[in-house]
């Protein structure tokens, strides 16, 4: 089978469509797991990478009635986590919740230089083990980033059993270093998997909240009205992540004129504190600076243009919105890269440095008729590479853990 282009990027092999991701249980026998009874604690937080998938698990427990008794979240203490987390104790469905910053960035912000790590460490572990403590917490979950050390060692001490999402399709340096601590790390994709098989490696999926799902095109156009868009327009959605993304701010700025000449509406999420590098007020095109709303946003979207995040990759796949990735370049190990490879002929890539006309007059073609079958195409690989287990098998090993059962 030959390979499909990415737009004007590098090759990239397409997945051949199989009923569940291998590896991880067929869904014809569900399980309905619950975290009734369950005092969790969640360690994540400095970007939404680490916050989402949690907030994702606890959307799909909340779903069915099955949250947990009460909630620990552990977190960074940065500004953008506020608009990541707003309405946590709302969506929990009346569980107790409390949140907790950690002591470990620098006072000018930013993430902490190893050397600041270490100094700041013994003081965030103190703090963390005594919140610990204090919530009598029955299982630690973390997602990732330097919040998690402190977490995972005051849990450690304490005896609470302690497990890890890695939700990259490259292990992070927390899952790297932390992994021989704990007693369980969950992986969502399979190439984070040690090549010794292992019973403290299970492969789960990313887990995602039942709101994301396919939807009908009667569907599509009411999610467009609900955002003050023509529904009968097709629609294109720049995504630059928690934080936005200034490649893309400029991609937008510079060719938003053609886009919408050719008929395509666009919503711009800018990042928190970044809408002066929108386009302005401009009849079809929105710049927010953070969109609550994904499920709708997705619903209504015809395609997608967005970093690699492994979040908002797991959220396109479970819509079916095919996407255009353009990763994030400047990190050592490319894992947004690897993220949107492991959603196969779903995704096409564009390196940051092709974001311009050409990929715009390209972005018009697909988003319009033309580029309908090939729409379709990407949609159908979509369906195949996100498991729906997810969050179902990540709860009922988080209940084992607490529980012994």
């Amino acid at each position: 089978m030959s390979p499909t282009p990415g737009a004007g990027g590098p090759l990239v092999d397409p997945v051949i469509p199989t009923q569940h991701q291998p590896g991880i249980p067929a869904p014809d026998a569900p399980t309905r797991c619950s975290l009734s009874g369950v005092r969790l604690a969640v360690a994540g937080g400095g970007t939404g990478g680490h916050i989402v998938p949690g907030l994702h698990l606890i959307d799909s427990l909340v779903d069915r009635e099955a949250q947990p008794e009460s909630l620990l979240w552990l977190h960074a203490g940065r500004a953008a986590e506020r608009e990541v987390l707003a309405g946590l104790e709302e969506r929990c469905g009346g569980s107790p919740v409390r949140r907790l910053p950690l002591p470990l960035e620098p006072d000018r912000g930013g993430a902490p230089a190893l050397g600041g790590l270490a100094l700041r460490l013994p003081g965030a572990v103190r703090r963390a083990r005594a919140a610990l403590r204090d919530e009598g917490v029955h299982v630690l979950l973390g997602l990732g980033g330097y919040t998690t050390v402190p977490a995972v060692l005051a849990a450690r001490s304490l005896g609470i059993p302690i497990a890890l999402l890695e939700i990259n399709a490259a292990a992070g340096r927390a899952t790297r270093t932390l992994a021989p601590l704990v007693r369980r790390v969950y992986h969502a994709w399979p190439g984070t998997l040690p090549r010794r098989s292992s019973d403290r490696h299970q492969l789960v999926g990313p887990p995602v909240a039942p709101s994301f799902g396919p939807c009908e095109e009667e569907d599509l156009r009411a999610a467009r009205r609900r955002l003050g868009f023509a529904p009968e327009r097709p629609l294109v959605v720049v995504l630059g992540g928690s934080q936005g993304a200034k490649a893309l701010n400029r991609f937008v700025v510079q060719n938003v004129t053609h886009l919408l000449a050719s008929g395509v509406g666009v919503l711009h999420q800018a990042g928190p504190g970044r809408a002066k590098e929108g386009a302005g007020v401009i009849d079809g095109y929105r710049c927010e600076e953070y969109l609550r709303d994904v499920p709708t946003v997705l619903s209504a979207a015809t395609l997608v243009v967005c970093r690699g995040g492994a979040s908002t990759l797991a959220e396109i796949a479970a819509t079916r919105t095919p996407a255009w990735v353009v990763p994030y370049p400047h990190h050592a190990d490319r894992h947004q890269e690897r993220n949107a490879h492991s959603l196969g002929a779903g995704v096409r890539i564009v390196p940051e440095e092709e974001l311009g006309a050409g990929f715009a007059q390209e972005l018009a073609h697909l988003a319009g008729s033309a580029g309908e079958f090939k729409r379709a195409a990407m949609a159908l690989a979509l369906s195949h590479v996100s498991p729906e287990r997810a969050a179902d098998l990540l709860a009922e090993g988080l209940r084992e853990l607490a529980f012994g059962s």
